[in-house]
């Protein structure tokens, strides 16, 4: 019996030690990079993360089927339309089927989103990001760090939100770049 134990001990150690050192990708956590990140504008458009460095984005993981996610759309609008001309790179990223496509132009039309709409099918962002569900919403500065992160519907007037906002937006780093990629 302690042959396995040990054997199982050993191949965890091992899979503990491969997870780290060199080039270790930090989790997306307050105060790290947020990680690569690449989906589909709704124009068809590759888009990127990488494209809006620079910029201060604020980037929320939704989905038409999610109740909360509905109820968070005012709120989410009201920032674009407050923070966008301050240079604030809104991205909502539909997790919704392929097939939903049209659903999801619909659903953006009939709510009012001005802000850009990426389209992940694949939830590719949920295993980038590690979500546990949506709406899941990181905002992150122009230097590529995380710097907030909130699971559940976003509140306009959240403070420490508006805090960080206020920040970023007034850091150095100016506010030129793609508005609606």
């Amino acid at each position: 019996m302690r042959a396995p134990l040990r054997a199982g001990a050993a191949a965890l150690l091992l899979a503990l030690a491969a997870c780290g050192g060199e080039g270790r990708v930090a989790p997306p956590e307050v105060g790290n990079p947020a990680p690569a990140y690449a989906a589909t504008a709704m124009s068809g458009d590759s888009v990127s993360l990488a494209a809006l460095r620079g910029r201060v984005v604020l980037l929320n993981v939704w989905a038409t089927w999610c109740h909360p996610c509905r109820e968070e759309i005012p709120a989410l609008q009201q920032l674009h339309e407050e923070y966008a001309p301050r240079g604030l790179a809104l991205v909502g990223v539909s997790v919704d089927n392929r097939a939903d496509r049209a659903a999801v132009a619909d659903f953006a039309h009939e709510y009012g989103m001005t802000y850009a709409v990426w389209l992940d099918p694949d939830e590719r962002v949920a295993s980038t990001f590690r979500t546990l569900g949506v709406p899941s919403t990181f905002l992150i500065g122009r230097d590529g760090t995380i710097l907030w992160k909130h699971v559940g519907p976003v509140n306009a007037q959240d403070p420490e939100l508006v805090r960080l906002l206020g920040e970023a937006l007034a850091a150095p780093g100016g506010t030129s770049g793609p508005s609606d990629a």
